[in-house]
């Protein structure tokens, strides 16, 4: 496994263990012992997983404190268009969208710190995508930025939206009460 770090200080995008043959394909994306080689949060509590439609966008979604939680998510089928948005003060990419692609093909995997907001668009014939969360969820503490306010461009028009991605504030009307600490 091999971790680039990305801009968003904190997050890394892993190459992972991912072998592909007669049969299938085999991908690790989590080993404790390798992430602890590498410096990186490896205390995971929960796991999930969802489907999503081509052009459909899920996201911007985050926990806020003392809830807040760190991600890896990866792509176990399809490709999607993965989007992160630095929302911990004092960063240099305070209030600013990254992506990258994730997919089954390229097995990588994007680990997300706590304070940053995660959002993805299923690409050409859908993706499920696979999480594991350093925190249970916490419906009170479940919140979000609108998909259309981070300065986003979505590759494919935008398709269905869940009522309560609509619903979320824009990026500018949101008081963050994340802070960068330690670097990262």
């Amino acid at each position: 496994m091999t971790a680039r770090p990305l801009r968003c200080p904190g997050a890394f995008e892993l190459r992972v263990p991912y072998a592909r043959d007669a049969r299938g394909s085999f991908a690790k994306p989590f080993h404790a012992g390798t992430f602890a080689r590498l410096g990186l949060s490896a205390r995971f509590r929960e796991a999930f997983w969802s489907q999503t439609r081509a052009g459909a966008v899920r996201g911007l979604h985050f926990q806020v404190p003392p809830h807040a939680a760190a991600k890896l998510v990866w792509c176990v089928s399809g490709e999607a268009y993965d989007v992160l948005v630095d929302l911990r003060r004092g960063s240099p990419r305070f209030g600013r969208a990254e992506a990258l692609r994730l997919s089954a093909r390229k097995g990588n995997a994007v680990l997300i710190p706590p304070g940053v907001a995660h959002g993805f668009q299923a690409l050409r014939g859908g993706a499920t995508m696979c999480y594991l969360s350093s925190a249970e969820h916490a419906p009170r503490h479940d919140r979000g930025v609108r998909w259309d306010s981070a300065g986003v461009r979505w590759p494919l028009p935008v398709g269905p939206l869940s009522a309560r991605d609509r619903a979320f504030p824009a990026l500018a009307d949101f008081a963050s009460p994340f802070r960068l600490r330690g670097g990262a």
